[in-house]
């Protein structure tokens, strides 16, 4: 019996890969999953991660756990983002190892390069140049991450893995106002556009960036292959120090592509805006993504399936909301 312990279940990442680790406990596999929610389990006190740690002694971690946030929650809340992701990090790498937990996955950000690298973006390209300064210190918190996991791998002979994913959707997601990332944002404003009937959604920008997105469901079984890969093969694909694996799909789409994809689903018939007094932000952020997919592992949710499927599922949680 494997015991895994996944940190952040309650998110839309967390929260996929324990499903993808429930169904492999239905199918038979000997694994017991261990969560704790926040109330539980404060992962910025390190009495509590080391106590939890001793007492529950899992043979996987799987650190999905981060505070996370768009642009405007970034900007405006610095300090916790670098302070809170920085102590989670060292907590749970550090408890795990010194509980004697020899095998970790880390889940971090494409945030992690930099704003001027090429594109589409390698793993190569990390700490290169400089960071986009909207969001440099949750960036510099997931850094940090990749490298506590290479230097205990050196200096313990452990096999704690790290993967990058790019902008992730789905079920689970943050649909906030205010809070929420663009994908998400588009499709609460379009969805209250199409149910107000309104004649036009306008858009910050001129809709030209470029974007990439991930469905959380193809990140999760993403994660679990590359934690599953033989060491042998994981090590043959990676570098000592520079050991992370991008995670995306490869593609990307114009934020106008998306807007109209978005417009498509929720069924507003209006059209659409573009404010281009307002910035466009970086023109393209896409994942280079050949080190995955030579070890043998390809997205396989396409972009308007997954968008019908995070729309059915905001449906239903505004139904239970009403």
């Amino acid at each position: 019996m494997r015991k895994f312990y996944v940190a952040g279940h309650r998110g839309m990442v967390g929260g996929a890969i324990l499903r993808q680790l429930q169904s492999r406990k239905d199918a038979g596999q000997a694994i017991e999953l261990i969560t704790r929610t926040h109330a539980e389990l404060d992962l910025t006190s390190q009495a509590a991660v080391q106590a939890f740690m001793m007492s529950e002694s899992p043979d996987v971690v799987i650190l999905a756990a981060a505070k996370v946030g768009g642009i405007m929650a970034n900007n405006t809340y610095p300090a916790d983002f670098i302070y809170e992701n920085l102590m989670i990090e060292c907590n749970v790498i550090h408890q795990a190892f010194a509980a004697g937990v020899k095998q970790l996955l880390q889940l971090g950000s494409s945030c992690i390069y930099p704003r001027e690298a090429p594109q589409p973006m390698a793993e190569n390209a990390l700490l290169t140049g400089l960071l986009e300064p909207t969001n440099e210190p949750y960036a510099i918190a997931k850094i940090a991450g990749i490298k506590l996991c290479e230097s205990y791998n050196r200096q313990h002979g452990v096999d704690y893995r790290s993967v990058m994913p790019t902008n992730l959707y789905g079920p689970g997601d943050n649909f906030h106002p205010q809070n929420s990332h663009v994908l998400p944002a588009l499709m609460r404003r379009f969805h209250e556009a199409a149910r107000d009937e309104l004649d036009e959604v306008v858009i910050w920008g001129t809709g030209a960036p470029m974007r990439e997105f991930l469905h959380v469901e193809d990140m999760a079984k993403a994660s679990l292959f590359v934690m599953d890969l033989p060491m042998e093969v994981y090590a043959a694909n990676t570098q000592e120090m520079l050991s992370h694996i991008n995670v995306g799909t490869g593609r990307d789409v114009s934020i106008r592509t998306l807007a109209q994809m978005i417009a498509d689903v929720t069924g507003f018939k209006g059209k659409l805006g573009f404010d281009t007094t307002k910035p466009d932000g970086t023109m393209r952020k896409l994942m280079d993504v050949t080190r995955l997919s030579d070890m043998g592992w390809r997205a396989e949710i396409d972009l308007k399936t997954g968008l019908e499927e995070t729309y059915e599922w905001f449906l239903k949680q505004e139904t239970l909301r009403s």
